[in-house]
């Protein structure tokens, strides 16, 4: 019966594709018209594909980790792809069941009030993890945000030099400013503003192991003076600085904080300060809520509409002065630390077990099918009080940029990447949808 329910679903719900299934009782089916690679999967017990049929917002996720639901041709990002594919209105009209499904491999949970000990604790649950889990798929700089591809051929290294390059040019940085980082992670960006912008930085976050790696960063760069970590919340924050700068932070505000997270960086900020804040954003307000990345990955966390942030930074009296949408730049970012975390997949074994392992997989896959095929992005917001202290032109932005280049050039670890691109694992996936 179970397996009769499952099999409508999949040939209502999947037009176009070329998926094999095998069910529990051995029997296979294939779906979809044939076109495009084949994906062959298998469901290996009853009670997993009894989950799967009757609701899979959280059932698929948990069916591949538990090893319950095996891709034997292709990989997990195929799967969620060509499940995604098959849900835009042009192709096809979903039925009950691909809707459940669609929260499984959406990255856009549902907002939530978000105050300072839920904030700590969500924060512990995602950034607490071995930091030696978080060096084997990002790059050297331990940058876990969206990276700036700004040639096709960068490798992930010099990609993410270059996002920190154009948040820098954006923020107008003066020689001997005092700027806060909120959410500084591992300390890459604070660093980076000390050494090429002559900057005095504050960085905080709520992640102990952050913390840990970025004070001992600090010191080892002889930059102990001019750059000091803090295990603190935005609100808690008392000084006035001449610039502050977040990046992938805001997702984790919750929206019914957004009032307060812009009235404490308008309190925050000079009056010439300029502000910029790197967040994901996604083409519309979230309709429904995503299990997987709720209970496993970003418990609180919420993807916005620009749409949705736009009141609370006018109701803070701060100036929106530029937006900028970074489109498929995060797509680009996922796939490079998917590659590089199964390439290093026993040295991840050595840490979690197998079920770790394929959560991390389907939660890195999704999230890069869902920069390529659900539209989310990642948005630049610069602020400031004081309208003309951002040039009329954006003209500046690349001039600041050509600055910052012969800075790097002067610092050992950005020089090194300045030379001409080397490859690194598998060439970019440019995909055709």
């Amino acid at each position: 019966m179970l397996e009769k329910v499952l099999d409508s679903a999949l040939r209502k719900g999947i037009a176009h594709g070329n998926l094999r299934l095998v069910y529990p009782s051995g029997r296979g089916e294939t779906y979809g018209d044939g076109s495009g690679p084949p994906i062959a999967i298998r469901i290996t017990d009853r009670s997993h594909m009894r989950a799967i049929a009757l609701d899979p917002g959280l059932a698929v996720a948990e069916s591949y980790m538990d090893g319950a639901l095996v891709v034997d041709h292709g990989d997990i990002y195929d799967l969620i792809a060509i499940a995604k594919s098959n849900m835009r209105p042009e192709v096809s009209t979903p039925g009950a069941w691909f809707q459940h499904l669609r929260r499984s491999v959406t990255l856009a949970p549902l907002a939530h009030a978000v105050g300072l000990k839920a904030a700590r604790a969500n924060v512990a649950h995602h950034y607490d993890l071995d930091g030696r889990l978080y060096r084997l798929f990002l790059d050297g700089d331990m940058q876990y945000s969206c990276a700036w591809f700004e040639r096709p051929d960068m490798t992930l290294d010099q990609a993410q030099l270059a996002k920190k390059r154009l948040v820098a040019s954006k923020l107008l940085v003066r020689p001997g400013a005092r700027v806060l980082d909120i959410g500084c992670g591992w300390g890459g960006m604070a660093l980076y503003l000390a050494r090429c912008c002559d900057a005095e930085v504050t960085g905080i976050t709520l992640s102990q192991e952050q913390l840990r790696v970025a004070e001992a960063r600090a010191e080892a760069a002889g930059l102990a003076d001019r750059v000091h970590f803090r295990l603190q919340d935005y609100r808690e924050i008392s000084e006035t600085f001449d610039n502050i700068v977040s990046v992938g932070m805001f997702e984790h505000v919750g929206k019914r904080q957004f009032p307060v997270f812009f009235q404490s960086a308008a309190r925050l900020l000079a009056p010439d300060g300029v502000m910029v804040l790197h967040s994901m954003t996604q083409p519309s307000p979230a309709l429904y809520n995503q299990p997987f990345i709720e209970k496993y990955i970003f418990p609180g966390g919420y993807i916005p509409a620009v749409s949705e942030v736009v009141p609370s930074i006018e109701n803070s009296g701060l100036l929106l002065r530029d937006l900028e949408i970074l489109s498929v730049h995060y797509a680009e970012t996922l796939r490079a630390w998917r590659e590089r975390f199964l390439t290093r997949r026993d040295e991840v074994l050595e840490l979690y077990d197998e079920r770790f392992i394929r959560m991390w997989e389907f939660y890195l896959a999704g999230s890069e099918s869902a920069f390529r095929h659900d539209h989310l992005h990642v948005s630049h917001f610069q602020l400031a009080h004081d309208q003309e202290r951002v040039p009329l032109t954006r003209a500046y932005i690349a001039e600041a940029q050509a600055r910052l280049v012969e800075r790097e050039k002067l610092v050992p670890d950005y020089a090194r990447l300045h030379d001409k691109a080397r490859p690194e694992l598998a060439p970019l996936r440019r995909d055709a949808s």
